[in-house]
């Protein structure tokens, strides 16, 4: 029933929140369809802008953390359908709304399902940084998978070869839109990695829609795509495309003429490098030949260099220094072992038998030779020889008195 009011009898402010209240709860648990417009998470709870995707009608909405990520995580501008439960805060007479569950719908579905898929493989470590297959500097030829005639076929094909003039190209036309796409991609991709002259593999495609795109987005093509030996580059799309092929691949491009530059080196940028180098290492001899010429200019100015004979005068005023210190050694040695010589002598001399024949001595021997040097040695009428200064003397013993 509605309030009976009038301004001798208004209602308390009160009441008229309390059935305002009263009539927004009556509406009860309702679902609704609607785009993200923007998340804001907080430890347990997660506030949601919701909009109408045809009117300018938006409201914002609380959310357990466990039920926002229930059925995948849920991103900015994606499509949800919503069960919401509208309720008024008394305090501020604000109206606010609780999502008990939330599911992706339309796109926001297919983004759901693509992002577990994502998550599964990437758990798998298909997506990892080490299985990523370094691209060679200059392949003997690319692999090219495309549709026939497309524009993405002509970008990869045109800007290589301004690039790279003699680029060689190996190209497989397959359908790249439908339920068949995702297995002649696969087929293509492995018919390319066996060529042996296929040294990288490029994909590649224009823009589409998230629906479009979805071959490149398949388990399959991804697992081969992983699988392969040759490196694979990722070219689908514009810069905001994101398949799931871009992250299984061993490079992404933002788009197929990005992946001509991303594969190929630009002949002109190398040759304006070897001319850097070339000059660089024409600088590097010139100032080697230059500190060489100045070293060898330093060695020819020596003195030695200079003057051949330098050496030899130097040498021969050493070896003339040195003679006459052994001139000067020789001669004092032979002084000194002169006089040594001269007082040996005469020691020699004054312990002579001669010396002592010379003072009026003499030496008396018997007919055999041997030294008389006592009275007894001597028989009477024994015959003896005296040595005297100057000569001998030949006795005979008369007799002899010894002394006591």
């Amino acid at each position: 029933m509605p309030l009976q009011t009038s301004p001798d009898s208004p209602a308390p402010l009160r009441d008229v929140v309390n059935g305002v209240r009263g009539w927004v709860e009556r509406l009860g648990r309702v679902w609704i369809e609607a785009q993200v417009v923007e998340l804001k998470a907080y430890r347990a709870m997660t506030f949601l802008t919701l909009r109408d995707p045809l009117a300018d009608v938006s409201v914002t909405a609380t959310v357990d953390n466990v039920v926002l990520n229930r059925n995948g995580p849920v991103q900015p501008a994606s499509q949800v359908v919503a069960e919401l439960r509208p309720y008024l805060h008394t305090r501020a007479a604000d109206l606010r709304f609780e999502c008990s569950d939330l599911r992706p719908s339309g796109e926001g579905r297919l983004l759901a399902r693509l992002e577990q898929l994502r998550q599964r493989l990437q758990a798998e470590g298909l997506f990892g940084v080490d299985r990523k297959r370094a691209l060679p500097f200059l392949p003997r030829a690319i692999g090219l998978i495309t549709a026939a005639g497309s524009a993405a076929e002509r970008d990869v094909v045109e800007n290589s070869r301004r690039r790279w003039p003699s680029a060689v190209f190996v190209t497989r036309n397959v359908p790249v839109q439908g339920s068949g796409a995702a297995a002649e991609v696969i087929a293509a991709v492995q018919h390319l990695d066996r060529r042996a002259e296929v040294e990288v593999i490029i994909i590649a495609r224009g823009g589409g829609s998230l629906e479009d795109l979805l071959p490149f987005s398949d388990e399959g093509l991804l697992r081969a795509v992983a699988a392969a030996r040759t490196p694979v580059v990722s070219a689908i799309g514009h810069e905001t495309d994101t398949p799931l092929l871009d992250h299984a691949a061993d490079l992404r491009a933002s788009t197929p003429t990005d992946a001509a530059r991303q594969v190929l080196p630009d002949a002109r940028e190398e040759a304006a490098r070897l001319e850097q180098v070339r000059a660089r290492l024409h600088r590097a001899i010139d100032t080697m030949i230059s500190t060489e010429r100045r070293h060898l200019d330093q060695l020819r100015s020596r003195p030695a260099l200079a003057d051949p004979l330098y050496g030899f005068e130097l040498r021969h005023d050493q070896v003339a220094a040195l003679r006459q210190r052994a001139r000067r050694a020789i001669d004092q040695r032979l002084r000194h072992d002169a006089t040594e010589l001269e007082h040996q002598l005469a020691r020699v001399r004054a312990m002579s038998p001669k010396a002592t024949l010379e003072r009026g001595y003499a030496i008396i021997a018997d007919a055999r030779g041997a030294t008389v040097s006592s009275v007894g040695q001597a028989t009477v009428g024994e015959e003896l020889s005296v040595r005297l200064r100057d000569g001998e003397l030949a006795v005979q013993v008369r007799g002899s008195e010894e002394r006591r």
